[in-house]
């Protein structure tokens, strides 16, 4: 709670100092009073605004890369109250410049606040797996994403209104600098999380350093590829919430209430997607919901330019701005609302697994400078934001929802690249989809599992789908060890293929295909892989527990490693098992019924027989099939 508060008023105080200043320097007429002597106030002003925006963002540039190995050498408890205190003096320093009407001074204020961000944003995210466990990462991920995106929100709206009283300079100054110290007193709570690399030396070179934090995010692959859907994530926000004003004034004739509730609607459904991530993910780290979340951004992004359009052909502007109220008897205005809301909650499905991919998958003592990396990346992701708006609206002359529509189909091509580059995220999501879908999986002692390192579960085999809800069950990445003609089934092949699955047949069978198995299970093992599995060597006829094969003997003879037992409950009568008129055969009858994953404790290899193994899954099964 107190690092929560400690970045969520950090948030606050960005957007209520930023938006308040722009909004003073556009209607308030500080470029006459100050700069534009010369009476070219308008040039004046637009150039304000723009170096204001270029200002804020510079830091992220400059000093990332030295913030993140600050955060890797250094306790980072310190460097937030340090960050915190800072900031006190940043927005005293911003108070005084609003006071005495100083554009240089406001100007300066920015790009200090931007550095305070770039500081803290490295030891934002990696101290979040210092203190939470592996289960704990995706809801504390997506707490502190909605309460950034709700900060944005109140920040900006606030700002705004503050910005735009009489002498506002009071208002203003009082509120930053109230908030820097509220958020101050929270950061000395936040509790200690010690150094992860305090022999580091630091660089102070943001050229070399940030190739070397480039070098570091692509020893991982999949890390690489997480960090880049973070930052086009941050494109897509900041393309929407940009053009937000301008399109709900200019093309929906609305006035600043409509702003207000655009802007509401698409944090809000940030927010409440970066919530429902937890629920829909299991309390796990589940990259399934990142197609999910992608294919929801473009499926609404599309029917947010139609939406509009058939706003805009309803709507015969007068003289009278339309208000929220009059927005709502509007044909088509429902619509427009829903799909901005939706977008944010599939971009809180997209954005959530992907921070905890980077955190769960980054190597502990290169953790902050992994995020510092993911920090410039998403700055200049922001930038190519600024330049497509420029591009497309100012160049070419569209409008604004053609450019949405733009985005969201560019965010089609962008995610079958991801994808195509790590089908992990393509195979994790017909396992999710599968598995919440056709059936309501209930699971008891997965705890038994270990986090790290070699071990087996033995599993009795009721369907050509127990892999599927095993896997969509398990925290952590299985290896499947499954017959052959079963691994081969179109679909569940592409999902078995990129799980790293083994297929195997008996010796009298194909004797290469056997000897190929074995070996590629013991080099598992002895990396530390997870296996999974079905001793019986075939699906069950009857819905009992058949005879165990003396393989997994053998497996753990050559290379030993924990047997855990499993047991699936529910699947026998389903449309996947040999039930009935025979396997694809029984009708869905039971669609959505219940399943149940039981795990006991694991069986360490010198107590291990087939036999003895088969009477412990068959105990944990019970009577139920």
């Amino acid at each position: 709670m107190p690092f929560f508060l400690t970045q969520f008023f950090g948030a606050l105080n960005d957007n209520l100092f930023k938006n308040a200043l722009l909004v003073i320097l556009v209607s308030a007429g500080i470029a006459n009073s100050d700069l534009a002597t010369g009476g070219n106030s308008g040039a004046d002003t637009n150039l304000l605004v723009n170096m204001a925006a270029g200002l804020f963002i510079l830091p992220f540039f400059l000093f990332s890369a030295l913030a993140g190995q600050l955060a890797d050498k250094y306790e980072k408890s310190t460097i937030i109250r340090r960050i915190k205190a800072a900031e006190i003096f940043i927005m005293l320093g911003g108070f005084l410049a609003l006071w005495y009407n100083q554009t240089w001074l406001m100007m300066l204020v920015l790009f200090a606040m931007g550095t305070q961000s770039a500081f803290f944003g490295p030891v934002k995210y990696s101290i979040i797996p210092q203190h939470l466990h592996r289960a704990e990462l995706v809801g504390g991920n997506a707490q502190i994403e909605m309460g950034t995106f709700v900060a944005i929100l109140i920040g900006t709206i606030a700002g705004s209104l503050m910005g735009g009283v009489d002498q506002p300079a009071l208002l203003v100054g009082a509120a930053v600098l109230g908030v820097a110290i509220v958020g101050w007193l929270c950061s000395r709570s936040v509790p200690v999380a010690e150094a992860n690399a305090p022999e580091l030396v630091i660089d102070f070179n943001p050229v070399r350093e940030a190739r070397e934090l480039f070098r570091m995010a692509s020893e991982k692959h999949t890390v690489l590829l997480a960090i880049t859907g973070i930052s086009w994530f941050w494109l897509i926000g900041a393309s929407y919430l940009t053009q937000a004003p301008n399109f709900a004034v200019a093309y929906l004739g609305g006035n600043s209430g409509l702003v207000a509730l655009l802007l509401c609607g698409f944090t809000v459904g940030i927010a409440t997607g970066s919530l429902l991530c937890e629920r829909m993910s299991g309390h796990k780290v589940e990259i399934g919901l990142v197609p999910f979340g992608a294919i929801g951004i473009s499926l609404f992004g599309i029917d947010l330019f139609f939406a509009a359009g058939s706003y805009q052909a309803a709507h015969v502007f007068g003289t009278t701005a339309v208000s929220v109220g009059t927005f709502f008897s509007q044909a088509g205005a429902i619509r427009v609302l829903l799909d901005l809301s939706l977008i944010g909650l599939f971009g809180g499905f997209y954005i959530v697994p992907l921070y905890a991919v980077v955190q769960a998958r980054s190597d502990e003592s290169k953790r902050a400078r992994i995020i510092a990396f993911n920090n410039i990346l998403n700055a200049l992701f922001m930038v190519i934001s600024s330049l497509l708006g420029i591009l497309f609206l100012g160049v070419v002359d569209l409008e604004i929802p053609t450019f949405y529509l733009i985005i969201a189909l560019m965010n089609i091509a962008v995610a079958v690249f991801i994808f195509q580059q790590v089908p992990e995220f393509t195979m994790r999501f017909l396992i999710w989809l599968f598995s919440h879908s056709m059936y309501r999986v209930k699971h008891e002692g997965l705890e038994n599992i270990p986090d790290k390192g070699a071990a087996i579960i033995a599993c009795n085999h009721v369907s050509y789908v127990d892999a599927l809800l095993i896997a969509g069950a398990v925290r952590r990445p299985i290896r499947f060890i499954m017959y052959k003609p079963i691994f081969e089934i179109p679909v569940l092949n592409f999902i078995f293929r990129t799980g790293g699955a083994v297929p195997i047949c008996s010796p009298k069978e194909d004797e290469t295909i056997y000897l190929a198995a074995m070996e590629a299970i013991a080099e598992g093992l002895e990396k530390g892989d997870l296996f999974c599995l079905f001793p019986e060597g075939k699906l069950s006829r009857d819905g009992e527990v058949d005879e165990f094969r003396p393989g997994i003997e053998r497996i753990i003879e050559r290379t030993p490693a924990p047997i855990i037992p499993m047991a699936l409950q529910g699947l026998w009568g389903g449309f996947f098992s040999h039930s009935g008129p025979g396997v694809f055969k029984t009708p869905f009858h039971r669609f959505w019924s219940r399943v149940n994953i039981l795990v006991s404790k694991a069986v360490s290899p010198a107590e291990l027989s087939a036999a003895t193994l088969r009477e412990q899954v068959l105990t944990l099964r019970g009577e139920r099939k």
